[in-house]
């Protein structure tokens, strides 16, 4: 999302690299807007559409509180025909705000302490009233709930143990960047719960935020405290692949027009294990009651929610990356961070100018005459000097956007020289495709650093032919380790990478996983008891081919 994030105001993650980072949001619609609460951002944001958001700055520490955490994994809900807001705490001193003209910083205390104490809270309000509340971030204890009293937000009863983590079961689960290290068990953190046609959705992240296969997983039960039950169709929102990975610890919303969103945390860790961003997706729930996310090719362009009624047919226009490791080129460099960093698909990786100076220009090669439809520039953190929220004159990102033919003609095709905005994941849309081979990039203004991108990416269609199909594709799946599948098939010269589609029902491949650059893959999300499905598509910059036949891997199959 194209937000103005905040930088990182936690001692020693600044104190290496200042960076801009947030977390663990939470959507909720109020009076017909939609509110955006995340970590550490001294205050929050509101839109009308998903798609322009405004901030409003708030402080919700207290003084007493001498913490760095100021709205750490927040919880926010609608009670009273208000909005209420809390962060995760360990005391009982940190009040529950609320709000009826949430629009601006004006906000009072709902109770001036709450005694639950809980870190990444969650409250859901049920539709007769009560209201009840739902925590944990433990690598050893479960997420709690309990039934709370609407007046005193104290707790009725003891609270409950609600799920756990099984790694031992649940691929997915499994600590570490591939989900095979064993030097730390799991977290389960994030709670946050839906009610969707009279059943229960106590959803959950793992198992570590600081990795690509961060994601959110979900129980459903019959009641508010459960009991509850695994959804076999799990993690619902996993991203571990493309341009920005991981999908956890987030938060599931209706729209205005009735179409369901899932927004959750995507991993950076270059600066700091905790540099994060927020991403957004359409999500939903099948005939059948099974809750998923749609994040394939869930960093492309995705159609805006319409004003009236739900979008019929795909919800992405079908333009596709245009420069993925293309030639590249750029004024200067600084050190290591060479130009092929900002055009192979990567936010983890960047090129940086030698300085931040007017005139410092990025230029992706397309390799050949391209229908251009819309860019992004992800500007990357080089050099920063911010802590916390950053905002005044300068605080805004300015730059023109150039495009050839033939790399000696020029004609500006975007001017945000005048721009006084922060944006830096800037997305903009022409107002008429164009024709072009080359697209640059010229720097006028940055906030603060160097003049740097992890990805300058074009999106459009070629005036080739999508890739044909992928032959040869494969599941392995061994009896020593059933909670892992090796996929492998035939390169396809023509494609640009692949999308993986998985699922535990031939007729729900919910799950999929971009592939760049190889011909294989390692699925370590399995469930170690339940025989999985796979089909596989490949993309280039002139579309999609059709699917593969769909494969099985049965916990049992050997290679």
């Amino acid at each position: 999302m194209n937000l103005d994030y905040a930088y990182t105001p936690i001692p020693g993650a600044y104190e290496k690299a200042p960076h801009r980072a947030t977390a663990d949001p939470v959507i909720v619609r109020y009076h017909g807007d939609y509110y955006l609460f995340s970590t550490n951002q001294w205050g929050y944001w509101w839109s009308p559409d998903l798609v322009t958001w405004n901030f409003v700055t708030r402080r919700f520490l207290k003084p007493q509180h001498k913490v760095f955490d100021e709205l750490c994994a927040p919880a926010a809900w609608v009670m009273n025909d208000a909005l209420c807001v809390i962060g995760s705490t360990y005391t009982t001193d940190f009040p529950i705000w609320t709000s009826r003209n949430p629009k601006v910083n004006d906000w009072s205390e709902l109770i001036p302490g709450c005694e639950l104490a809980a870190w990444d809270p969650a409250f859901f309000v049920e539709d007769d009233g009560r209201v009840y509340a739902y925590w944990g971030s433990n690598n050893r204890k479960p997420l709690f709930g309990v039934e709370v009293d609407r007046h005193t937000m104290r707790p009725i009863g003891e609270p409950r143990e609600m799920i756990g983590l099984h790694p031992d079961i649940h691929g997915w689960e499994r600590f570490g960047e591939a989900n095979d290290n064993t030097w730390l068990r799991p977290f389960i953190e994030g709670a946050w719960m839906n009610k969707h046609n009279g059943r229960y959705y106590l959803q959950y992240g793992a198992p570590g935020t600081e990795f690509s296969g961060y994601g959110d997983g979900v129980y459903v039960g019959d009641k508010p405290l459960g009991p509850f039950t695994y959804q076999a169709h799990n993690p619902f929102s996993y991203k571990t692949g493309g341009f920005a990975r991981g999908a956890g610890h987030g938060s599931s919303f209706e729209g205005n027009n009735g179409d369901w969103w899932h927004v959750a945390t995507i991993a950076i860790g270059v600066k700091d294990n905790f540099e994060r961003r927020i991403g957004l997706w359409p999500a939903g729930f099948d005939a059948d009651g099974v809750m998923y996310c749609d994040t394939a090719y869930g960093d492309f362009p995705l159609y805006a929610p319409p004003a009236d009624g739900k979008r019929s047919g795909s919800r992405r226009p079908g333009w596709m990356i245009l420069n993925y490791a293309r030639p590249a080129r750029a004024s200067s460099t600084l050190g290591g961070h060479t130009p092929n960093f900002a055009v192979n698909e990567d936010i983890k990786t960047y090129w940086s100018a030698k300085t931040s100076r007017a005139g410092e220009w990025f230029e992706s090669d397309l390799g050949a005459r391209q229908r251009v439809c819309a860019i992004q520039i992800n500007y990357a953190d080089q050099d920063a000097t911010f802590i916390g929220k950053a905002s005044g004159p300068g605080i805004c990102h300015q730059y023109r956007l150039l495009a050839s033919l033939d790399g000696e003609h020029w004609d500006v095709i975007v001017d945000k020289s005048a721009s006084v905005a922060d944006t830096p994941h800037d997305y903009v849309e022409l107002t008429e495709p164009i024709d072009a081979r080359f697209v640059r990039i010229e720097n006028v203004h940055v906030p603060t650093g160097k003049f740097a991108l992890s990805g300058l990416r074009v999106f459009g269609t070629g005036y080739g032919d999508p890739p044909p199909a992928v032959e040869g594709f494969s599941a392995f799946r061994g009896v020593s380790e059933p909670r892992n599948a090796w996929l492998k098939w035939q390169t396809v010269n023509a494609a640009t990478g692949y999308v993986i589609y998985a699922g535990v029902d031939a007729s729900k491949l919910y799950t999929s996983v971009m592939v760049l650059g190889a011909n294989d893959y390692y699925f370590r999300a399995l469930d170690r008891d339940k025989p999985h499905y796979f089909q596989i598509e490949a993309f280039n910059e002139n579309g999609v081919s059709s699917r593969s036949d769909i494969v099985k891997a049965g916990p049992a199959d050997t290679d």
